[in-house]
């Protein structure tokens, strides 16, 4: 049975936790993990972080940076360590060869390739203890965590209307409905995401382009996804320039759904499968509905403008309520100005 986590243990996890978050710009779609490495007086003797895929995982670099201190040491690690081969070794491997005696880590790896590390390592006589500081681990993880659990990226569905819901007139207008500060804020948030998604009806009627445009340099741009079930985005549109790269997805690439259009869930196991651990949507009523209608919206960010319209299409089409008792109940998590709109973010109630 493996000891009880000490202070200098609690301590090494959360020093973890902070290495691991170095990765956030450059891991993705890997997760980000930190290692320490600990001699048997608690002194730590290794550091390290997984910095881009094709690198070496944290605790390989953590055995790096400790050289023959490794040997008999503790590694506290954010994620349980993989048993497989990929562009790089097995970690548990790593692990056994550098002669460390006991593992700590906070989070077990849920994917089938990966996971099992800790049962291994344990058959291997490396005393081994789970789930020390597991909720801040999974904090920093998050994005990575829910695709490898979901097998989909992390749906936001963001959407821009009045006070009475209206995401354009009566004659389709729609440009501006919220401020300039406002759609500078759409644009910090498209930067945060692996993909960007818009129905082709949003393409046709507007033009939209879909990349981000920020004053300050941009790490990388997401990937532009139009659902065009038949194909029906121009040539010459602006969302097929340069700024970033694009996938149109039509029915006949990625399959049908009950009705008839892309499959959305099918898309989803198609994105993350390309690296895509978050999709931020910004199609109109038609794709919003489709994707509400398949429980796959995980967070909404509402644009609410201190204006009104009283006429042309709502933020959302048919859900298939029909009675108030059975309306799509949301828990707001944030609301704050942005200019002189309001940024609603809500996630679905579960159940």
């Amino acid at each position: 049975m493996s000891a009880v986590a000490g202070p200098e243990e609690v301590a090494a996890m959360r020093r973890a936790v902070e290495l691991a978050a170095l990765g956030l710009p450059t891991a993705s779609p890997n997760p980000v993990v930190g290692c320490v490495l600990l001699a048997p007086d608690g002194t730590t003797v290794g550091e390290g972080w997984h910095e881009r895929p094709g690198g070496p995982h944290a605790e390989v670099a953590a055995l790096r940076d400790a050289g023959e201190r490794a040997r008999g040491a503790t590694a506290v690690v954010t994620l349980e360590p993989c048993r497989h081969t990929g562009r790089t070794g097995p970690c548990t491997t790593a692990l056994l060869e550098a002669g460390v005696r006991r593992v700590v880590y906070a989070v077990p790896d849920p994917s089938a390739v990966a996971g099992g590390g800790g049962a291994l390592l344990r058959a291997a006589g490396v005393e081994v203890e789970e789930g020390l500081l597991r909720d801040e681990a999974e904090a920093g993880n998050a994005r990575w965590l829910f695709a490898a659990r979901h097998s989909r990226p992390r749906v936001t569905w963001k959407y821009a209307a009045t006070l009475d819901g209206r995401v354009a007139a009566a004659d389709g207008t729609s440009r501006w409905i919220t401020s300039p500060e406002a759609r500078l804020d759409v644009h910090r948030l498209r930067a945060e995401h692996d993909a960007v998604v818009a129905g082709v009806g949003t393409v046709l009627a507007d033009d939209a382009h879909l990349a981000v445009r920020l004053d300050e340099p941009v790490a990388r741009q997401p990937l532009r996804v139009v659902v065009d079930s038949s194909g029906r985005t121009p040539a010459g549109a602006r969302v097929r320039d340069d700024a970033a790269p694009t996938w149109v997805a039509t029915a006949a690439e990625v399959g049908t759904g009950p009705d008839g259009r892309v499959d959305l869930e099918a898309l989803l196991r198609i994105l993350v499968d390309r690296g895509v651990l978050t999709a931020f949507v910004e199609g109109g009523p038609t794709l919003a509905s489709a994707l509400l209608r398949a429980g796959l919206v995980d967070r909404v960010v509402a644009y609410v403008a201190p204006a009104l319209l009283g006429a042309g299409p709502a933020a959302v089409a048919d859900l298939g309520v029909t009675t108030i008792a059975d309306a799509r109940r949301l828990t707001v998590t944030d609301l704050r100005s942005v200019g002189p709109d309001i940024r609603i973010t809500l996630e679905p109630k579960e159940g």
